[in-house]
């Protein structure tokens, strides 16, 4: 697999200096970010150094179930990763559509050779999970950098950006608690609500988030027997549904809750409390109240829950992704949506994109950040193609609506029309081909 990606160069350009780099965020893209731009060719002392910016204090390794899918695979591949995550997947097994009284009037199981993505895909995993281990990979490359005579990368925790302005040799950040600082590029990794996106493309950043009029809370409960290794997926009126889901372990179970708003009543309810944690519950225990199903249960975990989540689902919309020396990366830049299935995939290939782009284009961030953008625009295009009325579709407001929704789920499964129209129509994940870059798999001399 190696081989195709990591071909070396026949002719280098002269490399400048060794630049330093910003990265704003320390989840799925920041992390693999840096370890790509290690494997620049040449010495350890022109590797750039580079710095990690995180606002919170340390990862957690729980969080919500993602996936991994398609060349996303190829590049944890290419960083020797794939027997570590394999290891650490949540083990799930496929998705059963249930009822009030459990029972199932669908399935559709992971196609476990990875050739037909499914709605899961063969390798399942908890989001905190993978940051841990693409944040240790991270530091391993550091270590082997600066044992080399380089710089590596310098990690800030609890921390974050506040101010950003740029002239035409540097970018300079005004830290929370860090000061001021210069850097030669900055790349905002740092999600949805990005705040780099915001600092450096001001009025251009007005208007990017598409609402997708549903929101969603994540949380995790103890694990009881009957939940099993299958993902339970709950549809009840009033355009909600749940999904249980294992967690690979034997003590947790986690929980997506969506919540469909196409009248826009929950965000007026949230109104002037948005980022209110216990608001935020409050509403969810409400929409969980005569459900039907493991209603007391799931209560009380949102109740007591200490990894508790809710947000927004959007897309980012922006015509470019770079601003300058800023360049945003992941959900920053172009999320898609948890509806795509493409998130840690994009976030993932974006990265390498980034990372090859820099490396052919040494003496020219501008040149970079359009070839960069040149290479991901038919992965985002592609991902951020939802069905027509998706998400809304599946998440139907009247009893007899569910009740629809589940007859098709079940004349689907019988019918073996899903296997179809999986492959027809599965996440795009495989859709564009990685472009080669000179990345190597082995050490610079």
């Amino acid at each position: 697999m190696s081989n195709m990606l990591v071909q070396r160069p026949t002719t280098r350009a002269s490399a400048p200096k060794p630049q330093s780099i910003l990265i704003v965020g320390c989840g799925i893209a920041g992390p693999v970010l840096a370890s790509l731009l290690l494997r620049f060719p040449g010495p350890a002392s022109s590797l750039p150094h580079i710095t990690i910016l995180e606002r919170n204090p340390s990862l957690t390794s729980s969080g919500q179930n993602i996936d991994i899918r398609g060349i996303g695979k190829q590049i944890i591949g290419l960083l020797d990763l794939e027997d570590e995550i394999k290891r650490s997947t949540t083990g799930e097994e496929g998705v059963r559509f249930v009822d009030e009284n459990n029972c199932c009037w669908a399935e559709f199981a992971v196609d476990k050779s990875g050739k037909v993505e499914t709605g899961t895909s063969d390798v399942e995993i908890l989001r905190g999970r993978l940051a841990e281990i693409l944040l240790d990979k991270t530091k391993r490359d550091s270590k082997d950098v600066q044992d080399r005579g380089g710089k590596g990368v310098e990690f800030i925790f609890e921390d974050s950006l506040m101010s950003l302005r740029q002239d035409e040799k540097k970018a300079h950040v005004q830290l929370a608690d860090g000061g001021e600082r210069s850097f030669d590029l900055v790349v905002g990794a740092d999600g949805l609500h990005s705040r780099t996106r915001k600092l450096a493309f001001r009025n251009e950043a007005e208007g990017c988030l598409k609402k997708l009029h549903m929101f969603a809370a994540f949380f995790s409960m103890p694990k009881e027997d009957e939940d099993g290794e299958w993902r339970s997926w709950f549809h009840a009126p009033g355009g909600i549904s749940i999904m249980l889901r294992p967690s690979g372990t034997k003590e947790k179970s986690t929980v997506l809750v969506l919540l469909a708003d196409k009248t826009g009543i929950i965000a007026d309810q949230l109104a002037g409390s948005e980022r209110s944690v216990s608001a935020q519950k409050k509403l969810v225990m409400s929409k969980l109240n005569r459900i039907g199903w493991q209603e007391q249960r799931l209560t009380k975990a949102v109740e007591t829950a200490d990894d508790f989540y809710f947000d927004v689902t959007a897309q980012v919309n922006l015509t470019k992704w770079s601003h300058g020396r800023v360049v945003l990366l992941g959900d920053a830049g172009y999320c898609a949506s948890p509806f795509s299935g493409m998130g840690t995939t994009l976030a993932l290939a974006g990265a390498y994109h980034l990372a090859g782009s820099l490396v052919n284009n040494p003496s020219s961030h501008s040149q970079a950040f359009e070839a960069y953008e040149e290479a991901m625009h038919p992965l985002v295009a592609n991902a951020q193609k939802l069905p027509p009325a998706m998400p809304h579709l599946i998440h139907p407001q009247s009893t007899w609506g569910v009740w629809v929704l589940r007859i098709l789920v079940a004349a689907i499964y019988w019918s073996g029309v899903g296997t179809l129209l999986f492959k027809w129509k599965g996440p795009p994940a495989s859709a564009v081909k990685l472009k080669e870059y000179g990345l190597l798999d082995e050490k610079g001399e």
